[in-house]
């Protein structure tokens, strides 16, 4: 890259940043590795708002969930060190976790196919939001009342932060010393990763950390809470210059040398001959005709890429303490500028025509799980889809559909027709959605009391004002009321909201052979169909 290049890739760099080099904003930094080399780093924004500290090359952030392929390679180095194997059954290190009759592998929650319901959405759905103070103890007691999975183990991808809890938790009992201190002592040291660290307590003071800001609905920011303890899915503090040195060992393998780097990119398919995208704490898609090996990391404020193009040598990591920035779409940006020109690059796929966008829009349901999704346009007139109360946007395929931009999530819609929508998700399966009656109605013998024995959680559903709403008595606390909503027939959303985690719930409305109402049967994002009987 001769110096011209590099003088243009740090310009559009900045304009990338340039949103966000205000006097009194969060922002992000930016880092483009480039055949070993950290060749540009820019930031923009503040690390601090109260202080009025700028973020700069030594800034660290919460790099959350892309922590786990850290975590990852903790239990292949302990495999290559001949103390456990990948194909061990979970129980075999944590005995206390609960039988589900069937074998759950340490590889099965390497590579999210474990069926495992995620902890923070059964903590979620017993009332407890991120912002409440939760204990290891307690998220790992969540995932001990569970009697069932969402699938069977090795058929379907389905993210769960449980996964990678316990895979620490293994490492820990294995190792016999704390994951911190075995990460620090395999890779952060030998690689010089001096400013990365382990920080299970999300109140201790870290030097050099950025605060973790939310936007404001009216304007301005208010500062991101955080009450959950962290472990191996996503307890890390690094900054760009680490993650580069990070990045340069899977090319040089001088922490586990090339077998590593290869174990983690490695991918399996599921039971079905469907290749699994997720590999091991990473994910290996294609963009514009590239392989690339990626992983997203959110926690409240916090947001974060690590995106590697091996076939070209390159890395972009982008890195936010700003809640409303998409750190993976800046870093696809980035990588776009750094591309440009390579032969064989596939153009970026034009959006579909705007009248069927628009037709497109609105709310679907499929009627025999209850589940939802919305569909809507931006104000520059681009796609965006929402599940779960969690917005996404949806970029174009090269066959003419619609994919989520967002990391480690399966999910492709084609445009409708009729009233009929195809969604592609994990392992080949396609669902038909149908577009949602315009008028239901929530029905007359909901209210009532309904119990979960997995969350240990009562819900009493009960006329709040014009609508009915739930109350929740959880294992940790009690909230709401959460607004309830007719989404067609027996099939309602259950609002939870709450300052750091907030959407809704597809709620589905079980009943007898005489037609009474015998209880619930609720999902989130990443725990499904979690049975509420009814008590009363």
């Amino acid at each position: 890259m001769t110096d011209l290049d590099l003088l243009a890739l740090r310009r559009h760099a900045r304009r990338l940043l340039a949103p966000w080099d205000a006097p009194a904003t969060p922002g992000c930094t930016l880092g483009l590795v480039r055949d070993g080399a950290l060749v540009l780093q820019e930031s923009a924004g503040l690390a601090s708002l109260e202080l009025g500290v700028p973020i700069g090359a030594e800034t660290c952030f919460r790099i959350a969930s892309v922590s786990k392929q850290f975590t990852c390679a903790a239990i292949l180095l302990l495999a290559e060190d001949r103390k456990l194997s990948v194909g061990d059954d979970i129980r075999a290190h944590l005995p206390e976790l609960p039988d589900f009759g069937v074998r759950i592998t340490l590889d099965h929650l390497m590579r999210n196919c474990s069926g495992l319901r995620d902890m923070l959405e059964l903590m979620r759905m017993g009332g407890a939001d991120l912002a409440q103070p939760c204990t290891a103890e307690d998220l790992l007691a969540a995932i001990r009342r569970q009697r069932s999975l969402n699938f069977a183990p090795g058929s379907r991808f389905l993210y769960s932060n449980t996964n990678f809890f316990l895979l620490g938790r293994v490492v820990e009992a294995v190792s016999g010393e704390s994951l911190g201190d075995f990460l620090a002592r395999r890779i952060f040291t030998p690689l010089g990763m001096t400013r990365t660290r382990h920080t299970p307590s999300t109140t201790k003071v870290v030097p050099g950390l950025a605060t973790g800001y939310l936007p404001r609905p009216g304007g301005g920011f208010q500062r991101a809470v955080h009450g959950f303890a962290l472990g191996g899915e996503g307890g890390l503090v690094s900054c760009v210059e680490d993650l580069a040195l990070w990045d340069r060992n899977f090319t040089t393998g001088r922490v586990g040398g090339t077998a590593l780097p290869a174990a983690l990119m490695e991918q399996a398919p599921f039971t079905n001959g469907h290749m699994n995208k997720y590999a091991r704490g990473l994910e290996v898609a294609r963009y514009r005709g590239l392989r690339t090996v990626d992983h997203g990391g959110l926690w409240p404020g916090f947001k974060t890429c690590f995106l590697r193009v091996p076939e070209c040598g390159l890395t972009v990591i982008a890195i936010a303490n700003h809640g409303g920035i998409d750190a993976h779409h800046i870093a696809h940006q980035m990588l776009d500028a750094a591309v440009e020109g390579r032969p064989g690059l596939h153009p970026a796929p034009p959006l579909p025509p705007r009248a069927a966008l628009e037709d497109l829009a609105g709310r679907w349901l499929e009627p025999g799980s209850g589940t939802t999704v919305e569909f809507r346009l931006n104000q520059a007139g681009e796609p965006e889809a929402v599940q779960h109360g969690v917005p996404f946007a949806l970029a174009p395929t090269e066959d003419g559909r619609l994919a989520a931009r967002r990391g480690v999530f399966e999910f492709t819609a084609s445009l409708p027709e009729g009233h009929r929508l195809a969604v592609e998700t994990d392992a080949g399966t396609v669902t038909t959605f149908h577009r949602a009656p315009e008028q239901a109605v929530l029905p007359s013998d909901l209210p009532g009391r309904y119990h979960c024995e997995e969350l240990a959680t009562e819900w009493h559903i009960a006329t709040e004002g014009k609508g009915l709403a739930v109350r929740v008595r959880g294992p940790l606390l009690a909230a709401g009321p959460w607004r309830l909503e007719a989404v067609g027939t027996d099939a309602v959303r259950v609002h939870t909201p709450g300052v750091l985690f907030q959407g809704w719930l597809d709620t589905r409305v079980l009943r007898d052979a005489a037609g009474g109402i015998t209880g619930l049967a609720v999902s989130g994002a990443r725990a499904r169909e979690l049975r509420f009987d009814r008590l009363a």
